[in-house]
Order: structure tokens, then sequence, then C-alpha cells
């Protein structure tokens, strides 16, 4: 896990060098939270990059617009830790209407 300053905000947390490494994708981890909100938003488990240590997520939402994924870890002060976000992939897209449709008709 990377070390570094890390950042809180409200129930959100992440380490500032990922963050600004995050920027490779078009923006930093302050400027997605808002994604949390979409009322569509949901999480997948992560059992590929989950372990013992640490059990991750997966969430799709929109932010600003744009259909994003994040991946996420909850720590132990029940805060969201943000590891990566980027844009959704046209078949993460596809899974997100599909859901909808399923969940909503």
């Amino acid at each position: 896990m990377p070390k570094g300053e890390l950042v809180i905000k409200g129930q959100y947390e992440w380490f500032k060098e990922k963050s600004e490494i995050n920027c490779k994708h078009g923006f930093e981890f302050d400027e997605i939270l808002d994604m949390f909100e979409d009322p569509f938003f949901y999480e997948i488990f992560d059992s590929l990059h989950s372990d013992w240590t640490q059990i991750r997520y997966n969430g799709i939402g929109y932010s600003k617009g744009v259909l994003k994924v994040v991946q996420v870890a909850f720590t132990e002060c029940s805060r969201i830790h943000i590891i990566s976000a980027r844009p959704a992939t046209s078949g993460e897209r596809k899974l997100y209407y599909e859901r909808i449709r399923e969940v909503f008709g």
C-alpha cells in the first residue's frame, strides 16, 4: 500500500500521491466524489484484488456526466478508501444500464 499524505474528506480517504497519479485518467479523486451520490451507483465485490488483509469493491456511477469506475476498500474507521478511478469501459457501461433495466424495469 502506498504511503504518504492521507487525504480525508468526510467519509472518504485516499493517498495524495495516488490521486495525483490518477490524473492520467483526466481527474483526481476529489473530483469524483459525486459519483457516490448517483442514485443508480452500485458496487461489485472485487474477488481478483481482495485478500484477507483488504476486501475491495468496484463501484460504477456517474460523475460530472461521465460514467466512471472506482475501486475502493472500507477502512476500520468506516471510511471509504479510494484506490483508483477511471472512465468506464464499453462493457462496464453496458453492465450499468443492464442493471438499471433489471432492477427498475
